[in-house]
This record gives C-alpha cells, structure tokens and sequence, in this order.
C-alpha cells in the first residue's frame, strides 16, 4: 500500500502523528505533515485508514503500491 500525502492541503492539525507516529510526523518548520514511509504492508491498512480518516483536510490518500490512483499526490516528491 503506498502512502500519500498532499501538503498543499494539509492544515497542519497533527492528528495523524498524534494517532499513527510510525507512519506520520509534522515539520518542525511549518507544522505540515511529513510521511515517515511511502510504503507499508496490509498489516498496517487499519492504522493508516485511521489516520487518512482523522485528517480534517483529507491531505493522506492510501494507494495501491503500483502507484494507481496516485494523480494529484505527493507534491513534495
């Protein structure tokens, strides 16, 4: 499962480093959210599912590891 992230529309709440530290961080920057891992097994779908579900501004998308469905995300690559 491939992570993504669209920092151009994240609000910079925290929820997902608050809730899912192993995949999340925030910058100490500007507070955005900075992705500890492009990649994850299945193991680790319901965390990430909640941690795309608490973010208020729907920046985390979960894409297929084949990068499918991934148009429009990971600007900061």
């Amino acid at each position: 499962m491939g992570i993504r992230v669209d920092r151009d529309s994240c609000v910079g709440s925290g929820a997902c480093a608050l809730f899912e530290p192993e995949f999340f961080d925030q910058s100490e920057d500007d507070g955005l959210v900075v992705p500890r891992a492009r990649e994850a097994g299945p193991e680790a779908l319901p965390a990430l599912r909640r941690a795309a579900s608490r973010c208020p501004a729907r920046a985390i998308a979960l894409v297929p590891s084949d990068g499918q469905g991934s148009a429009g995300w990971d600007r900061s690559d």
